[in-house]
């Protein structure tokens, strides 16, 4: 009797010291969510202030070490391990397992357990969430429908990257010149090539008889793939070519696309000519400019 007894005192104190150790391990897990939060609310200031990629690479690196322990403690400490073998004819529990279930809903372990890990954890989750709306909100205001407009406006005169407007009679025949609205010169999306094709050469698409009068016609200088610049003209074949993956245009028949990954014409600018013989435009490209999936819903 002695001897059983003695047994069972050991038992109970092999599990009430299982039970130590597992009060160990949650308060390291629910340590780490906090030093997670703490960590992405540091990174949140430092970043509000102005920023310090030093600092806010360290700071970041013990946010998710944080999460990362508190992870795999709980997972390799504090969770069933396994692997178990329910046998079938055992449909009960024995009575030495419940009286241990009931004496661990009295002690509040399992229930208080997962109610703090839980609340830490998100804890945690919300340091790092709060960190990261400030890097999303430097990206700027959203552009909207910037993207479908272009400083091109009726009446505004065509002009060089020095700002010097484009008379009609100084553009000699199959030559490329690089053009900008007045007044915006330089501008990305505005940015155009200006080239005269001889007499008779040009195919408009209908409607567009008028939009490049003595055959100097333009159109955007952003291509439709990637966004690169339009710039080599192969007068011979009267293509131009964007240089960075090779999509070719055919500028007779509205800018085409007959070569490389592009799959859109080139937008076309309407231009006229002013009373002085210089060269204006008569309204924006005819579609947005740019690669096509920037304008993709």
């Amino acid at each position: 009797m002695g001897l059983r007894h003695g047994n069972a005192h050991r038992g109970h104190e092999v599990d009430w010291g299982s039970h130590v150790s597992e009060r160990t391990d949650e308060r390291r897990v629910a340590l780490a969510f906090v030093i997670c939060f703490l960590a992405g609310a540091g990174l949140m200031v430092v970043y509000a202030l102005g920023g310090q990629p030093q600092l806010e690479g360290v700071l970041l690196a013990v946010a998710f070490g944080g999460l990362a322990y508190g992870f795999i403690t709980w997972g390799n400490r504090l969770l069933p391990q396994g692997p178990y073998v329910q046998e079938r004819e055992a449909l009960t529990s024995p009575a030495a397992e419940r009286d241990d279930v009931v004496e661990e809903l009295e002690r509040g372990g399992a229930i208080t357990r997962r109610a703090l890990l839980v609340r830490t954890l998100g804890l945690g989750l919300l340091g790092l969430g709060a960190a990261a709306i400030f890097p999303i909100r430097s990206l700027g205001p959203r552009p909207g429908s910037s993207l479908s407009h272009t400083p091109w406006r009726r009446g505004r005169r065509v002009v060089t990257e020095d700002n010097q407007p484009v008379h009609i009679d100084d553009v000699p025949v199959e030559s490329l010149v690089t053009v900008f609205p007045e007044g915006s010169a330089g501008s990305a999306s505005a940015q155009a090539i200006l080239v005269r094709l001889p007499e008779g050469v040009n195919r408009p698409l209908p409607g567009r008889e008028d939009w490049a009068p003595q055959g100097v016609i333009v159109y955007s200088k952003v291509c439709t793939h990637a966004g690169c610049p339009v710039g080599l003209y192969e007068a011979k074949t009267h293509q131009v070519l964007c240089p960075c993956h090779q999509s070719t245009f055919d500028v007779v028949r509205g800018a085409k696309p007959i070569f490389g990954p592009a799959a859109a014409p080139l937008p076309q600018l309407p231009i006229d000519v002013d009373s002085n013989g210089f060269l204006v435009a008569r309204g924006d490209f005819s579609e947005p400019v740019g690669p096509v999936f920037w304008h993709r819903s």
